[in-house]
């Protein structure tokens, strides 16, 4: 059985970074980024850490595996990641001033659960864990990642705005 929570060990931090790890670009064929999508950023421990000190991670578990995650990245860190700076300035320059929001850092399901609902469900559970502190979820998608893009939208994510940073262009969307 599927469960979803916040992360709270050590262990499950550890396994977080190991299935990072097993879908990161260089490590998977152009056929599977393109079919399966991809993660842009690699995260080290002490960042993954500090990050769930702030507001847990979301994460999935068939028993004691973890299966699947969304990182909650505060928007404390905006100065943490070089790669995500410009996201955090696109944010500011989209967002009312007036609005809460939650980055979320990225998603990645294990391979052997995809397509069953558990992208949707970390999403719902992440959701519910971070209100009423945040009243939205904000994060960018590579718009070459068109696997990512689409699942994003099919459970009602909304795009904010599009931007060049990093030789890529980024979609900037967010779910209420």
């Amino acid at each position: 059985m599927i469960t979803y929570k916040k992360a709270t060990t050590t262990y499950e931090l550890i396994q977080i970074l190991e299935l990072q790890k097993e879908n990161l670009p260089l490590i998977i064929s152009s056929e599977e980024k393109e079919a399966e999508g991809f993660l842009t950023v690699q995260h080290d421990f002490d960042i993954l850490n500090q990050m769930n000190d702030a507001c847990p991670h979301i994460i999935a578990k068939d028993g004691e595996k973890l299966i699947g995650y969304t990182l909650c990245m505060h928007p404390k860190f905006e100065g943490e990641i070089e790669l995500l700076k410009p996201m955090f300035k696109e944010i500011k320059n989209t967002i009312k001033p007036f609005k809460t929001y939650m980055v979320m850092g990225q998603v990645c399901i294990n391979k052997a659960y995809r397509r069953q609902g558990v992208f949707r469900n970390l999403y719902a559970k992440m959701q519910e864990l971070t209100k009423p502190e945040f009243d939205s979820i904000v994060t960018e998608v590579d718009i070459n990642n068109q696997r990512s893009l689409q699942a994003h939208y099919a459970i009602g994510f909304k795009a904010l705005s599009q931007y060049k940073a990093n030789d890529k262009t980024w979609e900037l969307i967010y779910l209420e």
